[in-house]
């Protein structure tokens, strides 16, 4: 049935596309390419949708074929949408000269609207493609300084690097991701964390990928946490002794890469006789997503007094627990959204992405309760094999003693 939806809404919106090409031309060979891209463009996704695949997620040809789908969909949605209105448009002015004449005649379709609509249609098709050549490893280093004012002395200055969903199962291009890699250890961070999805189902998806991962280095050391695509849920298993295999895998992958594996635990960090707590939940996730993390059981041992920083890769966590926690988290580090790959950011006027609908915290620092959190936009991608508007991201935060500047 969904099939099916999916197809009738493609054709209504092809049918009103096509009204903006007909008003510059009705050559009917015209007609005939653009009907053929179409059949090409759902056929192939309905194709590569058939074929076998490691679980529920668009990776490879599928991705491909649902980033074609899509940004050919969005410049016919612009182009639908203008015709759409000039209909309404007509269908009110010929109402109003039935009312007065006693005559219904509706204008004709200006043959300007009609570029103006395919004009601005390139514009998201343009964007897409971009997304899917260049943007999914167009990678930015954003920096933040947070202040605190019972931060240990010794920390004053500290820096940590973060990135977030790597998805290993995604990439294909080594040359790209190991320039990703080597930004990150150009931080010079004193410690750097990864907050989860190192995979999109199967642990095998990192081997190819360790030994450049294994480089990241620091001097406080690499730690990490689970993400809900690293336990396996999204694939189906010969059995349940298999699934667990799997992870048991992915958990030695990140001993093998020189990465300490936080799962529902804790670390303290040294430095001149003075420490900071760090405390790595597994994920926890509302609306369905796994539930593994216990902060409870992860902060065992740590005091309300301690300066804490706490990793937990869903948002959520921070939104349904952490942030009105007794303890006071200090920082929380996360990721998963991806920013939905998606969006328009102008940095400090304006920020948009459909996934703001459905996550409060998306991406970026936010305070609430002088806690913050920082949701990184991810290191990789998933589904979509491209990213517009939101870019990879590698997160640099200094840690700052005392009251913020005014």
């Amino acid at each position: 049935m969904r099939w099916i939806i999916l197809v009738i809404i493609y054709l209504v919106i092809d049918i009103y596309a096509y009204q903006a090409l007909r008003s510059l031309t009705r050559n009917n060979w015209m007609l005939v390419f653009y009907i053929l891209i179409s059949v090409l463009v759902l056929g192939n996704f309905f194709y590569q949708w058939m074929q076998p695949s490691e679980g529920s997620v668009l990776s490879g040809s599928r991705g491909y074929a649902f980033g074609i789908l899509l940004a050919v969909l969005l410049a016919k949605l612009v182009a639908a949408f203008f015709m759409l209105g000039e209909d309404i448009f007509r269908l009110g002015a010929g109402t109003l000269n039935k009312i007065s004449s006693e005559e219904f005649s509706m204008p004709s379709r200006r043959r300007f609207l009609g570029q103006v609509a395919l004009g601005l249609a390139t514009i998201p098709f343009l964007s897409v493609l971009y997304g899917m050549y260049q943007g999914r490893y167009n990678f930015r280093v954003l920096r933040y300084t947070l202040y605190f004012d019972d931060l240990p002395d010794a920390f004053d200055g500290y820096k940590l690097s973060q990135i977030s969903d790597v998805h290993s199962g995604s990439f294909d291009n080594e040359n790209k991701i190991k320039y990703g890699v080597e930004l990150l250890n150009e931080q010079q961070s004193d410690m750097v964390v990864f907050t989860g999805d190192l995979v999109n189902n199967i642990a095998d998806e990192m081997e190819p990928w360790k030994e450049l991962f294994s480089s990241v280095k620091a001097k406080d050391g690499v730690y990490s946490i689970l993400g809900n695509h690293d336990y396996g849920d999204y694939k189906n298993w010969n059995s349940e002794e298999e699934k667990s295999q799997n992870l048991d895998r992915l958990k030695n992958t990140h001993k093998e890469m020189g990465w300490d594996l936080l799962l529902n635990e804790n670390r303290y960090i040294e430095k001149n006789g003075q420490r900071i707590a760090l405390i790595g939940v597994e994920n926890w996730g509302a609306g369905g997503f796994k539930k593994a993390g216990d902060l409870e059981l992860a902060a065992e041992g740590i005091s309300k007094k301690d300066f804490k920083i706490l990793l937990s890769h869903d948002p959520s966590h921070w939104q349904e627990m952490v942030k009105k926690d007794e303890k006071n988290y200090h920082l929380t580090l996360s990721g998963h959204t991806h920013g939905m790959q998606f969006g328009i950011e102008i940095p400090g006027w304006f920020r948009w992405s459909p996934v703001q609908y459905r996550y409060k915290y998306w991406a970026g620092i936010y305070e609430e309760f002088g806690r913050y959190i920082n949701v990184n936009r991810g290191f990789g991608y998933l589904a979509f094999p491209g990213r517009v508007g939101i870019w990879p991201e590698i997160s640099v935060i200094e840690l700052k003693k005392g009251p913020k500047p005014a």
